[in-house]
């Protein structure tokens, strides 16, 4: 059967104005991605960083920790979330009773941070993380420039000890 003109006319025109399918390949690898990162991302508890030259002193608290400012005490240096504070040979030789450059951190992220004064009388939060074998010197004088920043609540890093069976 032969087909007029025009209806060979008006099937190209409907077959120009049909909507393309929805590419849902492209679409999928967006939403898997992004479930991934939400996963990774997203853990429920605070991790403490793994440093390998770190031994961690054991503990049998209950409690987890909370999200607070981080001073990690490595072998070498005094780091505050990941900067650098000092060297532990000059921190030890200056004759001082506090460390400026932790003091300044310390009040530019007490200065960030806006709390009531019911809280900023219960001081605010840090956690230490240092390795078992710290000199006492050292810890010293980071919890009194914490002290004189109004960091009164200061947590130690520690690994929890296994519950013994009865």
């Amino acid at each position: 059967m032969k087909v007029s003109r025009r209806v060979r006319r008006m099937e190209r025109h409907h077959k120009k104005a049909k909507q393309p399918a929805l590419n849902l390949v492209s679409l999928m690898d967006i939403f898997t991605i992004l479930v991934f990162f939400l996963l990774v991302n997203s853990s429920s508890s605070e991790q403490i960083p793994n440093k390998k030259e770190l031994v961690l002193p054991y503990s049998t608290a209950q409690a987890a920790p909370k999200e607070n400012l981080k001073i990690t005490i490595t072998k070498t240096d005094v780091l505050m979330q990941g900067r650098s504070m000092g060297r532990i040979d000059e921190l030890l030789l200056d004759p001082t009773e506090s460390i400026p450059r932790l003091k300044e951190e310390l009040e530019f992220e007490a200065s960030k941070i806006r709390v009531s004064e019911e809280a900023l009388d219960k001081g605010r939060s840090v956690t230490i993380i240092a390795d078992e074998n710290t000199d006492f010197e050292l810890v010293k004088k980071i919890l009194t420039t914490c002290q004189a920043v109004n960091y009164t609540n200061i947590s130690f890093a520690a690994t929890q000890k296994a519950k013994k069976k009865s």
